[in-house]
């Protein structure tokens, strides 16, 4: 049957968007839902419900989901407490504000004052702050996930290029990818990354057999992305690299007609393009996401959206992802990324909110 057009896009510039077209109570979820078992150590006690009918084809929704990550040979989550965490990044021990570690710590003091690096800031995620090293320490260093090679840096914000977190997406990313590749040999999945920062999700989406447009609004992290795809000897993998405010982009890709077959956005809460358009992801998001429908291609296969503004409620996240994916079969799946401890205690931290769809 054929899918339901997209409903045209809202403006971003006003703050109170206007109510999607064709919007109804009905397209709501209802109280009702069914229990679930717990499925993998991954994902933890879902539930499970559909939203009432709105046409022939309808969503599926699971939530509470928690995708977790126990991190690899390059990442571990060492402890946490007292608003802060311990995490090894390749050879380097590391020490940063964490607001979710509200716990008491497991190890020892001279662990956490062993630490290669300190960040010292602003505790807010996106915060400025400084670094403060225990010993000297090379500006860049190497490290490894799947099949990507990516440098380490210490930023100003606290970050170091990577949020491990994502391997959840990534592992679910590249199934998808070859899934989609042995249905339809005769041409690569079209995959489109938003806000793509250093550019792993768009390495490893290439790696598994994906085209790839990866876009983001810093010359920098763009730099950096091809820097990472030099290391990771992918250089021959059709990657298209974008310097580009993402909502100018896309509303772009649909005035052309051009599609997608899966589509990958870790917005911020705020930002600023390159030519200083602003980002607020409450004010905009919504209207991210329509131009999102309006770019996916008629049999595309997901649609991820990583959200990093902890205040912000998964079940809202929830609900957006399910009212602008209504009408198309597949699951729409929302909760946490989490990471898990090694040694000691083992407990969970939780670092940012999802909403995922797939066609599956």
């Amino acid at each position: 049957m054929a899918r339901k057009p997209p409903r045209q896009p809202r403006s971003r510039s006003n703050a109170q968007p206007p109510a999607r077209a064709g919007a109804s109570k009905n397209a709501r979820p209802t109280k009702k839902r069914e229990e679930s078992p717990l499925t993998t150590d991954k994902e933890i006690a879902p539930d499970t419900f559909r939203v009432a009918p709105k046409g022939e084809k309808n969503v599926t929704g699971r939530w509470p989901v928690m995708l977790e990550t126990t991190g690899w040979a390059d990442y571990e989550l060492l402890d946490m407490g007292d608003g802060e965490k311990l995490e090894r990044y390749g050879p380097h021990v590391i020490r940063r504000p964490e607001a979710q570690a509200m716990g008491a710590r497991r190890l020892a003091a001279t662990h956490w004052e062993q630490a290669d690096a300190t960040f010292t800031g602003d505790i807010e995620e996106e915060g400025p702050g400084r670094w403060r090293f225990k010993r000297e320490l090379p500006e860049t260093w190497q490290m490894r996930v799947g099949a990507a090679r990516f440098n380490g840096r210490f930023m100003s914000f606290r970050h170091v290029g990577v949020f491990p977190e994502q391997i959840a997406h990534w592992e679910w990313t590249e199934a998808r990818i070859r899934e989609a590749s042995r249905r339809e040999a005769s041409r690569p999945p079209k995959v489109l990354n938003l806000f793509g920062y250093t550019g792993l999700a768009s390495l490893l989406a290439a790696h598994a057999g994906a085209e790839v447009t990866h876009v983001d609004a810093s010359k920098k992290a763009i730099g950096w992305a091809r820097e990472n795809q030099a290391l990771s000897g992918m250089d021959d993998l059709p990657i298209r690299w974008i310097c580009d405010d993402a909502m100018k982009f896309i509303a772009r890709e649909a005035r052309r007609g051009n599609t997608y077959d899966g589509i990958v956005l870790d917005p911020p809460k705020y930002g600023r393009g390159p030519k200083g358009e602003v980002w607020d992801l409450f004010r905009d998001l919504p209207a991210m996401l329509d131009l999102v429908r309006s770019v996916m291609a008629k049999e595309a296969s997901f649609v991820i959206l990583s959200i990093y503004a902890i205040r912000a409620s998964f079940l809202s996240n929830h609900e957006l992802m399910m009212d602008v994916m209504h009408d198309l079969p597949g699951t729409v799946e929302s909760g946490e990324l989490v990471i898990r401890e090694t040694g000691i205690g083992e407990r969970a931290l939780s670092t940012s909110l999802f909403s995922r769809w797939s066609a599956e």
